[in-house]
C-alpha cells in the first residue's frame, strides 16, 4: 500500500495530513495504539531532522507498508554543501549514500563530494567520514538522529546534487 503524497513545509502546511497518513496507514495493518504512537514519532523526527539539516523545507512525504513493514519516504530539494552532505549522511545507518548507485553513481558521488570539499575546507575520506573536526553537537540539532536510530531499523538517505531522499524503515511484530 503507498499512501498519497502531501506537499508539507515549514509553515505547518501538510503536516497534519502527514499525520493523517500515518493514523489512515497504522489502521490499515492492524497496528496497536503504541505501534501507532511509535510511527507517529519516527514521522515527525524525519520532518524534524530533515529541517534543521536543510532549513528552508518544502517537501514531499508519503508511506508505504506491506504487513506491518513500514517505509517512511521524505524528498527534499535544499542548496547542498559539504556540512549539510556530512550532517545528512551521517544519519543514515550504513553512513553511505544511498544514491550512489552503480560505478557512474559512485564516480559521481565523488566528484560531488570534491567540489562541496572545496566551499568550506571540510575534507572526507572514502566513507564519507569528515576528516577535519566534526561538526560542533550545538551548531545542529541532532535528536532527531537519535530519535530515528533508537526506533527505526533503517534509515537510508540518498543525496544526489540538491536532491534529498530519506527512507525510515519500520517492521513491527
Amino acid at each position: 500500500m503507498k499512501t498519497d503524497i502531501i506537499t508539507i513545509d515549514n509553515k505547518g502546511n501538510g503536516r497534519e495530513a502527514a499525520q493523517a497518513q500515518v493514523a489512515m496507514a497504522a489502521q490499515a495493518r492492524g497496528l496497536s495504539e503504541k505501534e501507532t504512537l511509535q510511527l507517529t514519532i519516527l514521522t515527525e523526527e524525519l520532518l524534524g531532522l530533515a529541517r534543521s539539516v536543510t532549513g528552508e523545507l518544502t517537501a514531499s512525504f508519503w508511506i508505504e507498508s506491506e504487513a506491518k513493514r513500514f517505509s517512511l519516504h521524505l524528498g527534499t530539494r535544499t542548496q547542498m554543501d559539504a556540512r549539510k552532505r556530512y550532517q545528512l549522511l551521517s544519519s543514515a545507518t550504513t553512513g553511505r549514500n544511498e544514491a550512489a548507485k552503480g560505478f557512474i553513481g559512485y564516480l559521481r558521488d565523488k566528484l560531488e563530494n570534491a567540489i562541496l570539499s572545496g566551499d568550506d575546507g571540510i575534507c572526507y575520506d572514502s566513507s564519507n567520514r569528515m576528516l577535519d573536526e566534526a561538526p560542533e553537537d550545538n551548531e545542529w540539532d541532532r535528536y532527531e538522529r537519535s530519535i530515528l536510530r533508537r526506533f527505526a531499523d533503517e534509515t537510508k538517505i540518498g543525496v544526489k546534487g540538491g536532491l534529498v531522499e530519506i527512507e525510515v524503515v519500520k517492521t513491527f511484530a
